[in-house]
C-alpha cells in the first residue's frame, strides 16, 4: 500500500484490483477469511495455508519467524496489497520481528484481540485460550497490560483435532472442559479466541463458559481494521464485480479443501499445492 518504507521485500503496486493476503499453518484462518467475505465482499484473495507445518504453536520463536520471512514475501510477489497474519501465534511471535521489514501493511491479530476484548469487558477479567507459542509469549498479556486482569491458557490439543474435523465430538467437549476450567474459576467474562482455529469451536466452548462469558474472535476486529486502511490508502475494491480467491497450501490440498469446506461452509475447489523456502 506504500504506506510503509521499503524493506528487504518490495510490493508490487498497489490498486483496488490487487488481492488481500492471508495466511495460516491449516484451516484456523478460514474464520479470518469468512470476516474477509463478509466485510469486503467485492475483494479478490489469496489463502495460504501452510499444512506441512502445521501446527506452528509448538514451534521455537526462530522457525516461527522463518516461516513469517518465507510466507509474507511470497504472498507479495503474488500481488498482495496487504497481509493478514491469520495466524495467533505467527501475530504474536513473527510480527513484533517483521513489522518493519516489507513494503505491505502487515494485520496482527494480537491488538486487534485485545482492543475488542477491553471494550466488552466489564469486571476486568479477560480470558485467554491459545497455542502454547502465543501464551508463552506473553503478547496479549502485555498488550492488555494494566487494564485488566489476563488469564492465558495453553490449548495444544485443539488445532489437531480442528485439522482432523473433530469439531463437536465428546472427545473435543471432555479436552474443552479441561481447559477451561481455571477459567471458570478464575470469574473471567470475557474470552478471547487467541488461535484462528478455535472460533470453529465456538459453540463447543459456549456451551462450556455459558451465557455470561463474551467469546471475542480477533478476526472481526482485525478485519474492520483491514477495510479502514484499504479505505485510507484508497485501494479498496469498489466494483461490484465477484471476489475471485485461490487457495494455497504446502501439504495436502485434498484434505484442506476436505476440512476447509466445511468449516468454512462454503466449497474450495481448485487449491493448489506449493512449495515455500
Amino acid at each position: 500500500m506504500g504506506t510503509k518504507v521499503s524493506g528487504i521485500q518490495k510490493a508490487k503496486k498497489a490498486t483496488p484490483s490487487s488481492p488481500i493476503g492471508i495466511f495460516d499453518s491449516g484451516v484456523g484462518g478460514l474464520t479470518v477469511l469468512a470476516q474477509v467475505l463478509k466485510q469486503l465482499p467485492n475483494e479478490d484473495y489469496i489463502y495460504l495455508a501452510d499444512t506441512a507445518r502445521v501446527p506452528y504453536g509448538g514451534r521455537s520463536p526462530q522457525e516461527i519467524i522463518k516461516i513469517n520471512q518465507e510466507i509474507i514475501p511470497f504472498l507479495i510477489n503474488q500481488g498482495a496489497k496487504l497481509i493478514i497474519m491469520a495466524c495467533g501465534t505467527s501475530s504474536a511471535i513473527a510480527y513484533p520481528v517483521v513489522k518493519d521489514e516489507y513494503a505491505v501493511e502487515l494485520i496482527n491479530l494480537i491488538d486487534a484481540g485485545s482492543r475488542a476484548a477491553l471494550s466488552v469487558t466489564k469486571n476486568k477479567q479477560i480470558g485467554v485460550i491459545a497455542t502454547a507459542g502465543t501464551v508463552n509469549s506473553g503478547a496479549f498479556q502485555n498488550k492488555i497490560g494494566n487494564e485488566a486482569q489476563v488469564q492465558a491458557v495453553a490449548c495444544p490439543l485443539f488445532v489437531p483435532l480442528i485439522e482432523d474435523g473433530m469439531v463437536e465430538t465428546d472427545e473435543t467437549r471432555k479436552v474443552a472442559k479441561e481447559y477451561l476450567k481455571p477459567l471458570i474459576s478464575a470469574g473471567i467474562d470475557t474470552l478471547i479466541l487467541g488461535c484462528t482455529h478455535y472460533p470453529h469451536l465456538a459453540k463447543v466452548i459456549k456451551e462450556i463458559v455459558g451465557p455470561s462469558v463474551s467469546l471475542i474472535d480477533p478476526a472481526v476486529e482485525a478485519v474492520t481494521q483491514a477495510k479502514n486502511m484499504l479505505k485510507k490508502a484508497g485501494t479498496i475494491k469498489t466494483t461490484d464485480s465477484p471476489a475471485k480467491g485461490s487457495f494455497l497450501v504446502t501439504g495436502s490440498a485434498i484434505h484442506f479443501q476436505d476440512v476447509g469446506s466445511r468449516l468454512l461452509g462454503k466449497s474450495i475447489v481448485g487449491a493448489k499445492q506449493v512449495k515455500l523456502g
